[in-house]
């Protein structure tokens, strides 16, 4: 394992503490004085397991920001929308970003993420796809933590210029707080997520984003611009909203064993760097190979981590006619993965997967301190 990165990192300000909305349930909120609106803290907020949302006071809260709620089950999807048509889906708590219609040149919306419904084992309804957030954070003396119930923060801006919706998470066990924020403009869709260490010690952070990007099929689908960067292949990263199909079925989705034997080893300086091949388990170690091809297709089933790519790339569809400018902030690593060609076109499998990740090479956050990383996908055909 290659040594972690030590980051440049900003102290946190103790002079202007965090205003926090309270969107429990009706019971719990007065209209008497706003500062009980805002009374709870984070932890208490997002460490609830279903925590009750009011979707009418989002409403009225939130009103003109070009943003509407609307509730489904336990849950609320924030609704974005742009003066020019362009609109984007976020859903709490589970913090999935379901949707994003980018406006066209032609005048209409083309959807840019997949997504699939399917029946879930309680009998509501799994949403995959799309695009999520897999994080574990973690020392070599305690429990990885990874936050998975999220509480809306607060919304901002308008729909001439940007609309940002931000989340909060954290563990009232694990004085660790992130907060993730949806942002969306005329011609892109930011995810970007700021970590807060409120430890007296150091943390490990491992994780991801996964973005599926729909194509009409990955045998016209070309990932441009990575020539030179180096790569391993890798099982496909595996998380809650992952789509995988059935022949990576002998896969294993990265968890908690996996991140405890990088804490157990994260401060030394002598480990080396040991990957598994995208074939099946027990294959030899992969070796770091170079992308020869400026115009690469995805034609292959393919599962990547680029260790050294630029911070921007094109994914360009034939099919479609249309193409997408991946970005990321904050991470050295970029994930793509394509399920290959042998499905029809426009079915359940006619995507492309790519985020920004810290898998190979996580990330060390000093004590009091915060890290902040992100992905960018922005629409050049308006």
């Amino acid at each position: 394992m290659a040594s972690t990165l030590l980051l440049n990192i900003t102290p946190l300000s103790s002079a202007s503490p965090t205003k926090h909305l309270n969107l429990l349930s009706p019971s719990l909120i007065t209209s008497h004085h706003r500062a009980h609106k805002r009374g709870f803290t984070v932890l208490a907020l997002a460490s609830s397991s279903t925590p009750l949302i009011n979707v009418d006071y989002l409403k009225r809260e939130f009103y003109g920001h070009g943003v509407t709620f609307t509730g489904i089950g336990d849950s609320c999807v924030a609704k974005m929308q742009m003066s020019n048509g362009s609109t984007a889906s976020v859903m709490f708590p589970n913090g999935l970003i379901t949707s994003y219609k980018a406006h066209m040149w032609h005048g209409g919306n083309l959807e840019v993420l997949h997504t699939t419904v399917n029946k879930g084992e309680d009998g509501g309804a799994l949403i995959q796809g799309g695009v999520s957030l897999a994080l574990k954070c973690g020392s070599p003396d305690d429990v990885p933590w990874s936050p998975s119930t999220w509480a809306l923060h607060d919304v901002r801006g308008g729909p001439d210029e940007s609309i940002k919706v931000e989340l909060i998470s954290g563990d009232s066990e694990s004085p660790i707080e992130v907060k993730y924020t949806v942002t969306l403009q005329p011609d892109q869709l930011s995810s970007e997520i700021l970590i807060s260490n409120l430890k007296a010690s150091p943390i490990c952070l491992m994780g991801f984003f996964m973005s599926h990007v729909t194509v009409s099929t990955p045998d016209a689908t070309y990932a441009v611009g990575l020539e030179g960067s180096n790569y391993f292949n890798k099982l496909p990263l595996e998380s809650e909203f992952s789509i995988i199909p059935p022949a990576f079925a002998q896969t294993k989705s990265w968890g908690q064993r996996e991140l405890q034997g990088l804490l157990s080893k994260w401060d030394r300086k002598d480990h080396k760097n040991t990957t598994e091949s995208k074939g099946e388990v027990g294959e030899e170690e992969e070796m770091e190979e170079e992308e020869r091809d400026n115009y690469k297709q995805l034609t292959e089933k393919t599962s990547r981590i680029y260790t050294s790519t630029p911070r921007i790339f094109t994914i360009i569809d034939r099919g479609k006619r249309n193409s997408l400018v991946v970005g990321r902030e904050g991470f050295d690593e970029q994930y793509i993965f394509s399920p290959g060609s042998n499905h029809e076109w426009y079915d359940k499998y006619a995507y492309v997967c790519t985020g920004p990740s810290a898998m190979l090479k996580p990330i060390t956050l000093n004590p009091k301190c915060v890290w902040t990383g992100g992905q960018y996908l922005h629409n050049p055909n308006i």
